[in-house]
């Protein structure tokens, strides 16, 4: 049984991934379908720019203060491994951190980087913007699942 200070963070892990979830499934289900409308020079800017937004205190804390809390998690499944809970910890964890860290490390900061690299009125800037767009997107929705089932393998993890 996961003892009070266990449980707090299973419970504040949980709800950072459920957040992240969202924050990630409103890009895939709306906000690049928005983008995506407007005319190529706009799209670009209106990205480029919330990439630059995205960048704050509070977003980042959140990002990888949910990644340190799911290591510690990781780590404390592993000394508690004999515990039912562990496995729903060292797996919930896992996919936050490989799911949603890992992948935004290795492929969504460097295409965001080309991007803000791009002048929105070259002439190689609408063929980069619809590959950005249908790689991003895709790799998003990707993002948002692992982040919700890291949520739900964490929540489970809480009834064991």
């Amino acid at each position: 049984m996961m003892n009070g200070l266990l449980f707090v963070l299973t419970l504040l892990a949980a709800l950072g991934c459920a957040m992240m979830a969202g924050v990630f499934f409103a890009f895939s289900a709306f906000v690049m379908k928005a983008l995506a409308r407007l005319p190529v020079q706009q799209g670009i800017e209106a990205m480029q720019a919330i990439n630059v937004a995205a960048v704050t205190f509070a977003f980042m804390a959140a990002l990888f203060g949910i990644a340190v809390a799911c290591g510690t998690l990781a780590v404390w499944a592993l000394f508690a491994w004999d515990e039912g809970f562990a496995p729903y910890l060292l797996v919930g964890s896992a996919l936050y951190l490989i799911g949603t860290i890992l992948l935004t490390i290795a492929y969504h900061v460097p295409r965001n980087e080309a991007l803000a690299t791009l002048e929105p009125h070259s002439a190689e800037a609408e063929s980069h913007w619809k590959r950005y767009l249908s790689g991003w997107t895709a790799w998003n929705h990707l993002r948002a699942a692992t982040a919700l089932a890291a949520a739900a393998t964490l929540t489970i993890a809480l009834h064991v």
